[in-house]
């Protein structure tokens, strides 16, 4: 197989033909590397790429797999998205605040990929401390889209979600507070994946808004994703978030039928603004999931239209309190040429952060002022009860609901730049889940002026195998790499 060949593969196609001896880790790394040097000058999915560091754990992995030690992981490249901390290699969460900073510790999700022998190729790009819908606020450069090179690739997670569809990686895990995973998957055609909140461990990812952000797959299919998300799920000590359960094998959910499964279409989710050709693409999707035998009907979220307003007061809150750790005396950019300490800290924060970091920081320290705090993020944790009380109660109908991921299909670098309340609606359908905690996939559903259309599942907490067993079940049943095949770079 030649080496596009080899870099287009998916995670399980790779472990089949590693387990059988037709390839090895070090011949499918050097493969990846080689598709990265052949389109990152166009793509500019990372911000770095560790070539000695995967070619070294290529060569541990295939010493693994001929003991017979293999996992489904194990020789498999990987990236991650630059947010997540990685011993030894620099982390930057695409900041100019942490360009230089290389962590002591690695997070618990890289510990539990390199446990599973899983090969790492570079750190992904993002939006600056993962705030953003388009990755045009990284303080290094813009990632593009692969479908369509002047487009975005969606954000945060744009780098992770870019790197997959332009088998610069096999697979890799993006972050997600309000859409940031899933998002970006749909504008890539490929599949991602929000678990429910606390089922995978946040430690060692750099905090954007505590009680949002999660960790989770992107991935080329809906195998990968189950197989990503079983390595990477399970409690952790360091995160007293984390949740204690008994992690299952997600790809057993793989292959069941429809048949008996309720499935609601909230009307608030086709709002105003999306458009015809994503709507379109939708409902034929609906249609599918109709005669693969599941039970389809329309319902309500009445609160949805206000999650929006609840996600742009408490994620800027929580992270105006989290990033004031960056005051250029522990670690990270720190200006030197400066008239006392108060003067120091003003200017590290003023050239260390970019204009959306500081909009949001304002915004948040605006909300938890005095005087605002009850108006503003105390009115905003009740409505959020609110939508999470409306989402259980819709779960007590159905097992899962299902609409777009984003209301447009990827828009062109720049055109959204210029205002900030046209880039935050891009996360209108996604937030709700990130606000109720609850799990949430995107995967292909079809195109749009020759762009991929995401059509989203979200289930009740910890329903993650059931949002894997839908999502497989349209994916078998439609193909998008074998209907669109891949990005034509």
């Amino acid at each position: 197989m030649s080496d596009s060949g080899l870099a287009g593969l998916t995670a399980h196609e790779a472990r089949r033909l590693l387990d059988g001896g037709d390839i090895t880790s070090v011949e499918l790394t050097s493969a990846v590397l080689g598709r990265i040097s052949q389109v990152e000058d166009s793509v500019r999915a990372f911000v770095t790429v560790t070539e000695d560091t995967a070619m070294e754990q290529a060569e541990r992995a295939d010493a693994r797999i001929s003991a017979g030690d293999a996992m489904p992981l194990t020789g498999v490249p990987m990236l991650l998205k630059d947010n997540m901390v990685t011993k030894g290699i620099r982390t930057t969460c695409s900041s100019r605040m942490l360009e230089h900073f290389v962590p002591p510790y690695d997070a618990t999700v890289t510990e539990r990929l390199y446990a599973q022998g899983a090969v790492l190729v570079g750190k992904g790009n993002l939006d600056e401390f993962a705030m953003g819908s388009s990755n045009e606020n990284s303080a290094f450069h813009p990632t593009h889209n692969p479908w369509s090179l002047d487009r975005v690739p969606g954000g945060s997670s744009g780098g992770p979600a870019a790197a997959v569809a332009a088998d610069e990686c096999l697979f890799a895990l993006g972050s997600d507070t309000g859409g940031s995973i899933r998002q970006p998957a749909s504008l890539c055609g490929v599949v991602g994946m929000k678990p429910t909140y606390g089922l995978v461990s946040r430690f060692g990812l750099v905090a954007f808004a505590s009680s949002l952000d999660q960790i989770g797959p992107l991935t080329k299919d809906v195998r990968d994703c189950a197989i990503t998300l079983s390595a990477i799920a399970g409690n952790d000590p360091n995160d007293s978030t984390s949740l204690s359960l008994d992690v299952p094998d997600y790809t057993q959910a793989l292959g069941e039928d429809l048949r008996g499964l309720r499935i609601g279409i909230p009307v608030e989710y086709f709002v105003d603004g999306l458009d015809a050709g994503v709507e379109n693409a939708v409902r034929e999707a609906i249609d599918v999931l109709r005669s693969l035998g599941a039970d389809v009907e329309e319902t309500s979220l009445p609160s949805t239209p206000y999650a929006l307003a609840v996600y742009y007061i408490i994620a800027p809150s929580e992270a105006s309190a989290n990033l004031a750790r960056y005051d250029g005396v522990k670690y990270g950019f720190s200006v030197q040429d400066a008239d006392g300490v108060w003067d120091a800290l003003e200017k590290t924060r003023q050239y260390g952060f970019g204009p959306e970091v500081k909009r949001r920081i304002m915004l948040g320290t605006y909300a938890l002022s005095a005087g605002y705090y009850d108006a503003y993020y105390l009115q905003a944790q009740r409505v959020r009860t609110l939508i999470r009380r409306e989402f259980e109660q819709a779960f007590s109908q159905y097992d899962a609901v299902v609409m777009p991921t984003s209301p447009t299909v990827a828009f062109n670098l720049g055109e959204k730049t210029a205002d900030p309340l046209q880039m935050y609606l891009n996360d209108i359908l996604t937030i709700p889940a990130n606000i109720a905690g609850i799990p949430g996939i995107s995967v292909p559903a079809g195109m749009s002026d020759g762009l991929p259309v995401g059509m989203q599942i979200m289930g009740p907490a910890l329903s993650e195998e059931t949002l894997l067993r839908v999502a497989y079940a349209y994916e078998q049943a439609t193909n998008f790499r074998t209907t669109y095949g891949t990005p034509p770079l």
